[in-house]
């Protein structure tokens, strides 16, 4: 019987997207592709909610924050990096190495960056040397979503590009991109899209494509001028991931059949299932309660069960559930509801862990991590 999966992400793909990627190999440069590429960007554009191009590079969803960080800046420029988790950091180290001038304005691990301690810094840097604000929507490592409407309006005030990792928010979480006046949002195939990993996709706005006009960061794989030349003609600079192309318009489809308001309801309802499925069984949340995820739970481990423990023997039980990340490790463990998940995984996976917590606390927290049993 196959596992049921319950990370943050890859996720479940649905029988008819996987059965779509068994189409034949196309002609990337002919007719059939052109439909294919015209009917997957308005697909992108509903679900990002814009009317900007959506670029899509054959890569994960880091490789779409490094592209956007490349071609929006320079060398030496000034970047305020949002950070509360472990992605928060990744987008923020990219930066750096690049060369960026990165400064960080951090929240403790679990919490939101804060909207007021934001305007603060924005408004203090009266020369506008702050070239771009990076936001993770969704901390995948924490199960915080920041806010990020209130958030983006700061932004505005100062007029610095805004960069936002949209990677397990998008197609989850309401994110409407134009209305919020956000430059570049990127995404991965893998989470709520529904699809295998592979594609990492961006809308780009008209400040954002003036940026890369005169920025000096090195690129080339992840150069947007080569993509605004060739997406005019339906096509792209070098070979796409046809099969996972054809898995994306299967996804769409199914999100436009089903309606983005509908699909952004189910996961707030699974959402709310699983907060409160988790504190029926006593364990308590990181998160703070006033911004918790649609599409990811983070779970304190009571003390005295080891997470590897916890989490071996609910896979024993046919149930996949994700570790703490980076200080995280050894007191956390996380369970994702979002993409192609049900109702049915989510209790599956409950019911999992209620019957491991049960043997645990009366093993002493660590017997299957020693005895498999």
């Amino acid at each position: 019987m196959p596992e049921t999966l319950l990370i943050p992400g890859p996720t479940p793909v649905p029988e008819r997207v996987a059965e779509a990627m068994l189409q034949p190999m196309i002609n990337h440069r002919g007719e059939q592709f052109t439909a294919l590429a015209r009917e997957v960007q308005e697909g992108l554009q509903a679900v990002f909610q814009t009317q900007n191009p959506v670029i899509i590079f054959p890569s994960a969803g880091t490789g779409g924050l490094e592209a956007a960080l490349v071609n929006v800046l320079s060398p030496g420029d000034r970047v305020l990096a949002c950070t509360m988790g472990a992605f928060g950091d990744r987008f923020a180290k990219i930066a750096g190495i690049y060369g960026a001038d990165v400064e960080r304005l951090a929240a403790p691990w679990g919490q939101a960056i804060d909207p007021a301690t934001l305007r603060e810094r924005l408004q203090a840097d009266r020369d506008r040397q702050i070239k771009a604000v990076l936001i993770t929507h969704n901390e995948t490592s924490t199960g915080v979503t920041n806010p990020l409407a209130r958030l983006a309006e700061v932004v505005r005030e100062h007029g610095a590009l805004l960069l936002v990792d949209a990677v397990s928010s998008l197609a989850a979480i309401d994110l409407p991109t134009d209305a919020w006046g956000i430059d570049v949002v990127i995404t991965g195939s893998q989470k709520a899209l529904m699809c295998p990993p592979g594609l990492a996709l961006m809308s780009v706005g008209p400040r954002a494509w003036a940026a890369a006009e005169t920025a000096k960061m090195p690129r080339l794989y992840w150069d947007w001028a080569g993509f605004r030349k060739e997406m005019a003609k339906l096509q792209t600079p070098y070979t796409p991931a046809i099969s996972l192309y054809y898995a994306l318009r299967e996804a769409l489809r199914m999100i436009g059949e089903a309606g983005l308001a509908a699909v952004l309801a189910r996961h707030a309802a699974l959402g709310r299932a699983c907060r409160e499925g988790v504190t029926a069984l006593g364990l308590e949340l990181l998160a703070d309660p006033r911004y918790y995820s649609d599409t990811v739970t983070a779970i304190r481990v009571p003390p005295g069960i080891e997470p590897a423990a916890l989490r071996k023997a609910v896979r024993q039980r046919g149930v996949i559930i994700a570790g703490g990340q980076g200080p995280l490790t050894d007191s956390v463990v996380r369970i994702g509801h979002l993409g192609h998940v049900t109702e049915a995984d989510l209790r599956a996976g409950l019911k999992a862990l209620r019957e491991v917590l049960a043997d645990l606390r009366g093993q002493g927290g660590t017997a299957d991590a020693r005895t498999g049993s």
